[in-house]
């Protein structure tokens, strides 16, 4: 089992988050939760999460990737999802929140659809 890690960097307007580890109810969803509220809180509201490195995924890191989207299409921004491993591509499926997020294979794709 992978340490839990979040890296943030910035593409002009657009925030790339990675993510890795198991995004579960805990330290992990709180530790990406205080990052995510805080770039929103400063008015970033255009992020692409790369989840390549989620090996687990639980109903409160699902709760939490609803959360941030509606937050920034609230400020007029969007949240797009990278490199989704098979767990959470089939998670976010049976929940039927799938459709609900922009997925892109490369992080460079979803940066540039933001214009």
């Amino acid at each position: 089992m992978r340490p839990f890690e979040v890296n943030y960097l910035k593409y002009g307007q657009v925030g790339l988050v990675t993510v890795q580890g198991g995004l579960v109810l805990g330290p992990p969803v709180e530790s990406l939760r205080k990052t995510l509220n805080n770039l929103i809180s400063h008015g970033e509201t255009q992020l692409v999460l790369n989840l390549a490195g989620i090996d687990r995924l639980d109903s409160s890191g699902i709760g939490l990737l609803v959360k941030v989207l509606q937050s920034c299409k609230g400020a007029g921004g969007n949240v797009k999802l990278t490199n989704l491993p098979k767990v959470v591509a089939q998670t976010l499926s049976m929940c039927c929140l799938l459709p609900l997020f922009d997925v892109y294979d490369q992080d460079q794709d979803a940066i540039a659809s933001f214009g």
